[in-house]
């Protein structure tokens, strides 16, 4: 063959056929939004609305937004309002929206605004920012409103449907293979049960607990400090003060296992109303909170005080809010400032409130600040309204006969 030939290909040897497919679809998902006390939600002036949580879809947060007394000031109040809004930053997102006003005497004729199951000559909604909003001015005629089936007992129920316009282009795969779930918790939970290898003693209160170095440092600024930095790290037995030993093993079932332990009580919305300070105190959780302080155990911390959030209420918010402070449980201490702001008239009420006020005097201004954040973001007046609230805080508020728990509002 001279060097100017190009050899021909074999006949026999044919590359397979290749194929793609661009496939378009939602991702759908649905929230409601229920508003209890629509008649005192009347009168808040057109252009306020009473927005629900967010909600989130296609990896998206939404959120609904109802104006009593409209959006739009040229309808003079005569409409009621609803939106649906992009709350996720930075991002622009196609999607379709349904929004539905739920009739509530079981008739099902409820009143729906719907892209889902229809042409839409001009393709799915684009929300281009956050705060970006989809719905309908004149959703309603209040006056109709407020004779229909759709309210009932003083109550308006909204649902959402939310559908995310996703692409992905699919390609056949000839092989795959599927990854377990990671299996290292329930193998270091193996480990703490059978001890084997270990080499270190804790003495609780008289009980005895063996360990692993190496796990315990792993997991604990504090125990890498006293096994590897200490004149004592060379000992195999270790004398711990002040905790019990069933808050050690507790303790220890998380560094090897990275969860709660199973006999942690659980927590409702009213577990800690009838407690007072001292006994919430010496449930195992609120212990588990303090030892993760002790210890530095930033995960632990997170999980007790994500279990604990599930006690806040009217009644207990004050108390958890004194314990929060006092182990340093940040993100806690935030959640009940927020809810005492969002129900100031009616917490203030509590005896806790009183106890708190009394023996907690440091938290005041810290409440104070929430409180006015709070107004701000409800778009009230300053200086009255704050000077009105500092009276409530610092000497009880006067009268309470008409307090109620706030709906939050933005």
């Amino acid at each position: 063959m001279s060097g100017s030939q190009i050899p021909r290909s074999n006949p026999d040897r044919v590359s397979s056929p290749t194929s793609s497919k661009s496939v378009t679809q939602t991702v759908n998902g649905s929230h409601q939004f229920v508003i209890q006390g629509y008649r005192l939600a009347k009168g808040m002036g057109v252009g306020k609305h009473i927005a629900s949580d967010n909600f989130s879809v296609g990896g998206y947060q939404w959120g609904i937004f109802f104006y009593p007394d409209g959006k739009n000031p040229e309808d003079n109040s005569a409409y009621v309002s609803v939106f649906v809004a992009l709350a996720s930053e930075g991002t622009e997102v196609r999607a379709l929206f349904e929004l539905a006003l739920v009739d509530q005497s079981g008739k099902g004729n409820h009143k729906v605004h719907s892209h889902f199951e229809r042409s839409l000559d001009s393709g799915p909604y684009t929300l281009k920012y956050k705060g970006s909003m989809w719905g309908y001015k004149r959703f309603y005629r209040r006056t109709q409103l407020e004779t229909s089936d759709f309210l009932k007992d003083d109550c308006l129920i909204i649902n959402c449907t939310v559908g995310v316009v996703v692409s992905e282009v699919q390609c056949p795969r000839l092989h795959s293979i599927r990854v377990p779930d990671s299996e290292l918790g329930s193998h270091f939970g193996v480990l703490l049960d059978s001890m084997e290898g270990s080499d270190v003693t804790f003495d609780i209160a008289g009980e005895k607990f063996q360990a692993h170095k190496l796990v315990l440092a792993a997991r604990s600024p504090f125990f890498k400090s006293k096994f590897f930095n200490e004149p004592e790290a060379n000992n195999r037995e270790v004398t711990i003060n002040n905790l019990e030993p069933k808050v050690f093993k507790a303790l220890l079932q998380f560094m090897y296992k990275d969860s709660l332990p199973e006999d942690v009580e659980p927590v409702t919305a009213h577990t800690f109303d009838l407690l007072k300070l001292p006994e919430i105190y010496e449930t195992l959780i609120v212990k588990l909170l303090a030892a993760a302080d002790r210890y530095n155990l930033n995960r632990l911390r997170l999980l007790c005080e994500s279990h604990i959030c599930k006690g806040v209420s009217v009644k207990s918010v004050a108390k958890i809010l004194a314990l929060a402070d006092r182990y340093k449980a940040t993100e806690l201490k935030d959640v009940c400032l927020k809810f005492t702001a969002e129900n100031l008239a009616a917490v203030l009420e509590t005896d806790a409130y009183q106890q708190l006020k009394d023996e907690c005097l440091s938290l005041q201004s810290e409440l104070l600040k929430a409180v006015a954040g709070y107004e701000e973001a409800s778009n009230s007046t300053g200086g009255a309204k704050s000077q009105s609230v500092w009276a409530q805080l610092s000497d009880g508020g006067g009268d309470t006969s008409s307090r109620h728990v706030r709906q939050r509002t933005t």
